[in-house]
């Protein structure tokens, strides 16, 4: 049995699978993931499980460099921003328009659905290097 934190073995295999600059994103439930973008569903009920407790999970496998964030999320889920920012420490944050984020999706290894029903809480990964 894995020895570790992060138990989803889905998430596991892409974050094994993720070079340097690749992107992982990660989000509430009503984010649109683009046909062709691998979904990893975890939601179980709305709020089950929150995007806080799989975005710390999934940071305890993956280095990161930088972050993508809806610049929406300022004004609109700025308790959600903080929790973020708080779990992602000193690295890198980006805001960008939410429809970019949306478009960004695209191009990740693969987007984890959470339970989370609050506004905007989407973000997604960079991969960085542990050297």
């Amino acid at each position: 049995m894995k020895k570790g934190i992060l138990l989803n073995s889905q998430i596991s295999a892409v974050v094994a699978d993720m070079g340097h600059w690749d992107t992982l994103g990660i989000g509430d439930l009503g984010m649109p993931v683009p046909k062709g973008t691998k979904k990893i569903d975890l939601s179980v009920k709305m709020g089950t499980p929150d995007l806080i407790t799989v975005l710390k999970t999934t940071l305890s496998e993956l280095q990161i460099q930088r972050v993508f964030l809806a610049s929406e999320m300022k004004t609109e889920n700025p308790k959600q921003l903080a929790a973020i920012t708080e779990a992602v420490g000193d690295v890198k944050i980006e805001f960008i328009p939410q429809m970019e984020l949306q478009d960004k999706v695209a191009n990740t290894k693969a987007f984890v659905r959470t339970g989370e029903a609050s506004h905007y809480s989407n973000v997604i990964l960079e991969s960085g290097v542990t050297f």
